[in-house]
């Protein structure tokens, strides 16, 4: 995961965390997302880059790619390592936009290169980050079928 630098330097950092939540405090239930709405997440904001998210719907696994191919984050908090559980991330979910909701009612919160400042210093107001996006912005291939492998646009993550 992506987060600022915690000595104060405004600077960002790569971490490698775990994906959900410590389940000594939630009644044994480790969780890896969190619905945006009605939540702010004014500190502990982090972003995890990704290529592509995946659904499984029925026996039919998807991959959901960005339709101009090029690299993205979900927005995420992270938790501080306590009580033998390590440092730790979860997604923000939002509702599904047009393609993905023939699948599923939500998916992760996209936020964009050009956004990755926007969230991690909360410069602009989380309703717009955290929101559905337009309709064609995604392109949901059939993973195992007669899917045709797309090569991403971008090679390297931009920081």
């Amino acid at each position: 995961m992506i987060r600022y630098k915690r000595d104060g330097s405004g600077k960002k950092e790569v971490v490698n965390a775990h994906w959900g939540s410590n389940p000594r405090f939630s009644d044994g239930v480790e969780f890896r997302f969190v619905r945006s709405e009605g939540k702010t997440f004014p500190a502990h904001r982090c972003l995890i880059p990704a290529s592509e998210f995946r659904m499984k719907v029925g026996k039919k696994d998807y991959r959901v790619t960005l339709d101009d191919g090029n690299f993205f984050y979900l927005a995420g908090f992270w938790e501080p390592a306590m009580n033998g559980w390590p440092l730790a991330f979860r997604v923000i979910t939002i509702a599904a936009n047009a393609e993905v909701s023939h699948y599923q009612d939500r998916h992760g919160a996209i936020v964009l290169r050009r956004q990755v400042m926007d969230w991690l210093d909360g410069t602009v107001p989380e309703g717009e980050l955290l929101a559905t996006p337009p309709a064609h912005m995604f392109v949901i291939e059939e993973i195992g079928g007669r899917s045709r492998k797309r090569k991403p646009v971008q090679r390297q993550l931009a920081l």
